[in-house]
């Protein structure tokens, strides 16, 4: 059992690693927002990561480092075990609030600007995602969008439109 526990722990650290390794990369290589489709798809992969690789490695290290402690009896008295214990919730935590979360909501966010469904009054003081904001600032208009705009203006302004139909 000591052993399966050395090898989960050992695995699970490595995974973490390896994440979070990943994790930086992809946040050195990821395109601008105004860049949409690819951002998209580079946020949509750290959210991936993120959540089938970062948080099982994590969960399997803390929990194995739990299960040592309690079947080792030269842990419990041991106060670098309790300190790494600590941490190691600490960094459980960490992971959750701000390393897990964060990369799901921006993926999914990201996918949602992708297929225009950025709600109406984002980017304001109601919506102050950054995300969100930079999107719509550096967002193209779709064919046809600019043509409604300029309908839209032309009846409010009375004017005529170019692209009165």
């Amino acid at each position: 059992m000591r052993r399966l526990l050395k090898f989960l722990h050992t695995m699970g650290s490595a995974g973490l690693l390896g994440a979070m390794a990943s994790l930086v990369v992809m946040l050195s290589l990821a395109p601008a927002p105004s860049a949409l489709a690819g951002y998209a798809a580079m946020r949509g992969a750290m959210g991936a990561v993120a959540t089938w690789i970062f948080l099982p490695a994590l969960a399997v290290t803390l929990m194995s480092g739990l299960l040592a402690m309690a079947l080792n009896r030269a842990f419990l008295n041991a106060g670098w075990a309790w300190l790494k214990l600590a941490t190691g919730v600490l960094m459980f935590e960490g992971g959750l609030v701000y390393v897990q979360g964060p990369m799901k909501q921006e993926a999914e966010q990201s996918a949602r600007a992708l297929a225009g469904l950025v709600e109406e009054g984002c980017g304001t003081a109601r919506c102050p995602r950054r995300l969100v904001a930079c999107v719509l600032q550096a967002r193209q208009p779709v064919a046809g969008e600019e043509a409604r705009r300029s309908r839209e203006e032309a009846r409010i302004s009375g004017r005529p439109s170019k692209h009165n139909y």
